[in-house]
């Protein structure tokens, strides 16, 4: 019996090799043509195409970005802050977390178990413009009881998903 497998569109809810193997290619190059991914992976353009709109429509997939670099945009420093919060009832993470997503220069916000509430990575031009953001944003968010920060002195790793193995 011949299996025909490779061109099937797996119906699970998990991703399959193939679409591992798709998932990696868009990870490298999101630019790439169904074409060039078919001729990565081994599937026609077509194959391709459903596989990918199965792992959007999934979730798997959530967005088509452009990977910036921040120095270039004038964005020299990044500075890690660990803060805790006063209170820790339902309104105030949510409230918290609203105003931190008004904040442009928050590229991430964790919530985290810990020492500390939140862990938050933060774009700046320098140290004045860190300050200038602490006076003007931050420290204007009420109900911070604790904060710590720390400056990246250089980056040792940025990945994307690992996909196998």
């Amino acid at each position: 019996m011949k299996n025909n497998r490779i061109n099937a569109v797996s119906t699970e809810e998990s991703p399959d090799q193939l679409d591992l193997a798709i998932l990696q290619v868009l990870q490298e190059d999101s630019r790439k043509t169904l074409q060039e991914i078919g001729a990565v992976v081994g599937l026609s353009a077509t194959s391709c195409w459903t596989r990918i709109k199965k792992l959007e429509s999934q979730g798997v997939i959530k967005r088509y970005t452009v990977d910036l670099d921040p120095a270039k945009l004038g964005y020299q420093d990044v500075v890690i802050v660990q803060l805790t919060l006063e209170s820790h009832t339902d309104e105030t993470l949510y409230e918290f977390g609203r105003v931190l997503a008004t904040i442009p220069e928050i590229q991430e916000a964790y919530l985290v178990s810990g020492d500390y509430d939140y862990y938050i990575r933060i774009a700046v031009r320098d140290t004045r413009d860190y300050e200038r953001l602490l006076r003007e944003k931050l420290y204007k968010i009420p109900g911070i009881r604790h904060s710590k920060s720390s400056f990246v002195l250089r980056v040792l790793k940025e990945s994307t998903v690992p996909l196998g193995g």
